[in-house]
């Protein structure tokens, strides 16, 4: 009973803050494009300045762990091609980019950060989760999407190492990992006018995130492309972490280590992914489904994952 609650104390109130959203957003307190401008808040200044303001405050020659950042991304590695390789199994081809994407490509940042600063009161090691996972989110989103148009073209092997490259120094969360690196190694002091600003905007980006989180869901579309939906959302909440879990515990990970490996093997989907693929040629009925049915499920999955791992004294 004692890992029943933890786990239900470390998931419900992350859970509870995205049905408050959803809830303002049914009873007309938030509207769409209310929602758009909050997530653009949250991916462009609230969530960078949360992990310079971490990794500030940490020793980060300390906090480097470099076998956790490099599991991270093998983790990342491993579930892209594992998507690709099931997106054969998708009868239309027109939609296998998108399934490919939205099963491998988890909503590290904002879970993560949730979910290790609400068990472990910091989140300074979902920033060494995030070193390993969003670069190679990125590259491997765009490959993706790219080789896997729907309309067939060529692709331009330039085109694609130059979108990617500007897709990794131009991403917000990694500029404010880099940021946050900088200020720690260079033992810059904290002015308190400064830090205090800077905490007042940091406290905000996970309850906004979250509750934009749920109010941009919307039931009625899931149920369109059911099938394939269904089988990127089993992928990205169970696949993969059926995978990369036994492989964590017996690499050593324990406590935040583990839970930033189940954040990056079995959260919901980023809903980033939606984003990415309209800007990038496919229809994006399929995405946001998947982003859908994973954030709905993640709720009940991340706890059962946290309960196992509880029961196997890893968290």
């Amino acid at each position: 009973m004692k890992n029943l609650v933890f786990c239900l104390n470390a998931t419900l109130p992350i859970f509870f803050t995205m049905l408050l959203g959803y809830a303002f957003r049914r009873i007309g307190l938030l509207d769409e494009s209310f929602i758009k401008k909050i997530n653009r808040f949250v991916f462009r200044a609230a969530l960078p300045l949360l992990l310079l303001e971490d990794l500030w405050e940490a020793d980060f020659q300390t906090l480097w762990d470099g076998k956790f950042v490099g599991f991270c991304a093998a983790i990342t590695i491993v579930g892209g091609l594992l998507s690709v390789l099931c997106s054969r199994l998708v009868k239309d081809a027109k939609i296998r980019g998108e399934f490919a994407q939205a099963a491998f490509r988890s909503n590290s940042a904002l879970l993560g950060i949730a979910f290790i600063s609400n068990i472990y009161g910091k989140s300074d090691m979902a920033s060494l989760m995030l070193i390993g996972n969003v670069p190679f989110n990125n590259i491997l989103a765009v490959i993706i999407l790219l080789f896997m148009k729907p309309d067939g073209e060529k692709k331009d092997a330039g085109n694609l190492a130059k979108e990617t490259v500007k897709g990794i120094l131009t991403n917000p969360i990694i500029l404010g990992i880099a940021g946050g690196m900088l200020l720690s190694v260079c033992h810059v002091p904290q002015v308190p006018i400064v830090s205090k600003t800077v905490h007042n905007l940091t406290s905000l980006a996970t309850p906004l995130g979250l509750m934009a989180m749920g109010g941009s869901f919307e039931g009625e579309k899931a149920i369109g492309q059911i099938r394939p939906a269904l089988g990127a959302t089993f992928l990205r909440l169970a696949g993969i972490a059926m995978i990369a879990l036994p492989l964590a515990a017996l690499s050593g990970l324990r406590n935040e280590q583990m839970v930033g490996a189940l954040v990056v093997a079995g959260s919901s989907s980023a809903v980033s992914c939606f984003i990415m693929a309209k800007n990038m040629g496919h229809e994006g009925t399929l995405t946001s489904s998947v982003v859908m049915l994973t954030t709905l499920g993640s709720a009940f999955t991340m706890t059962a994952w946290l309960y196992v791992l509880r029961c196997f004294g890893l968290v």
